[in-house]
């Protein structure tokens, strides 16, 4: 595998470490007190989407090959492009 692909599966795989991190010992209603946690999370997922868009870009068969990578792509343009109708419970 070409070693932009391997970046961006390692840029994924990292957003979705800082997530879980971030997220641990957390409910719902944790999420829901605390903006800087909800700011995190989204530009976590926001780097999630944006990877494996270059990624399905570059290397089709890849990014492809990752289940529901349409849904991760249009999460991240969701939260970019539709910012003022974000659901936090929804994130």
């Amino acid at each position: 595998m070409q070693t932009e692909a391997l970046k961006y599966l390692y840029d994924i795989r990292e957003a979705a470490l800082k997530i879980q991190c971030f997220t641990a010992n957390k409910d719902e209603q944790d999420y829901l007190n605390d903006e800087l946690l909800q700011s995190a999370t989204e530009r976590q997922f926001e780097i999630i989407g944006e990877a494996l868009n270059k990624l399905c870009k570059a290397f089709p068969e890849v990014g492809e090959s990752i289940p529901d990578y349409q849904k991760m792509i249009g999460f991240r343009n969701m939260l970019i492009h539709g910012y003022a109708v974000v659901d936090p419970v929804i994130v």
